[in-house]
């Protein structure tokens, strides 16, 4: 699903043109939320509940209402029109299931990469791993209730983000936001491979 062949800018008329999206980030910190705001079909999901042996590893500090855990991967799709899919794969944040980042980032366009302002310091293996592997990635910061708001021109900085990846705001309970992220991303990796944007115009 989703191989170099499949970006953008690169088929006409009617070949149907597959887009995979990773949606990555730190434990509790939205992904499930965002891959279900956006997702035509019932989303596919893989969440346990939390348990006692798994205590000392799923630390719940800044998030201690959430009682389950993704295991296994987030799926959701967007029809942006007859012959232009977009596939979402919610990654898993806890470090045991990490193994798993290989196998869902084959084939992808890019990534989001979620934060949150409350455990910023989650969201650096996401980064690390994108720009370690050359995957086109933004970065959006997840405005929760209650937690305190940073423009970017601080929260780039504590992320050592390079100036040239997008970084925004977003609501991921909300429909809206989370489109305005997927724009964001597809135009910043299009824009990096080179092709022409105009498939996904219609999604704004």
């Amino acid at each position: 699903m989703g191989s170099a062949g499949s970006y953008p800018g690169r088929h006409q008329g009617r070949v149907p043109v597959a887009i995979k999206i990773l949606i990555a980030g730190g434990f509790g910190v939205g992904k499930t939320t965002l891959v279900g705001a956006l997702t035509e079909i019932r989303p596919l999901r893989t969440e346990e509940d939390l348990s006692a042996p798994g205590a000392h590893v799923d630390l719940t500090d800044g998030v201690e209402g959430k009682d389950t855990t993704t295991v296994a991967m987030d799926f959701g799709r967007i029809t942006i029109r007859e012959n232009l899919v977009v596939y979402l794969f919610g990654t898993p944040g806890q470090k045991r299931f990490w193994f798993m980042w290989d196998e869902l980032a084959i084939g992808a366009l890019g990534a989001v990469v979620l934060a949150d302002t409350r455990r910023l310091a989650d969201c650096f293996p996401s980064v690390d791993y994108f720009e370690q592997r050359g995957i086109p990635f933004i970065v959006a910061v997840n405005c929760f209730d209650g937690a305190r708001r940073y423009p970017p021109e601080i929260v780039r900085p504590a992320l050592s983000l390079n100036l040239e990846v997008p970084l925004m705001m977003c609501d991921a309970r909300q429909r809206t936001s989370c489109r305005d992220v997927l724009v964001t991303l597809v135009e910043h990796a299009i824009g990096l491979l080179g092709v022409s944007p105009d498939p996904v115009s219609s999604a704004r």
